[in-house]
């Protein structure tokens, strides 16, 4: 770490803690020539969960594009925002605690029905519907018969 008075390359940490957010820790430094203190900030270097799309390809895990499909799943039903955006962070965290550089876009979307299952019935069903594509009415029909031998 350089010094950002004199440029010199070595100095002592002095404290070190966590800062509020407990994303980074925060380092009060002294230079090891001008005894001039600053502040420096760590960061965990994070590589970002890779989404194998069904075509093969591979994209970036997007958080927003699945808490809007979730949304549209839950359109008009009683379902809050904040439950909604806890099972993203769930869904994320757990991959991520887990690891994984790189998760199936099938294995997102069998994750997210099953909590959507407990949490509302319709909106699990309209969610299903589009990632299981749902083409006619006899899968819609078997998907609750599904539900309600479960219940």
């Amino acid at each position: 770490m350089n010094c950002p008075f004199c440029g010199f390359d070595e100095s002592k940490v002095i404290d070190s803690r966590p800062t509020d957010d407990g994303e980074k820790i925060r380092r009060r430094r002294e230079c090891l020539s001008c005894q001039n203190r600053f502040t420096t900030y760590e960061v965990i270097e994070t590589t970002p969960l890779m989404v194998i799309k069904k075509d093969k390809s591979r994209q970036a895990f997007d958080r927003q594009k699945l808490l809007g499909g979730l949304m549209r799943a839950c359109e008009k039903r009683p379902v809050s925002l904040q439950t909604l955006e806890q099972v993203v962070n769930d869904i994320e965290h757990g991959f991520k605690n887990a690891f994984v550089k790189e998760v199936s876009s099938n294995e997102i979307g069998e994750l997210t029905m099953k909590k959507l299952r407990d949490i509302d019935l319709v909106a699990y069903v309209r969610f299903a519907s589009v990632y299981r594509e749902f083409s006619n009415l006899d899968e819609f029909m078997q998907e609750l018969k599904f539900l309600k031998s479960k219940k």
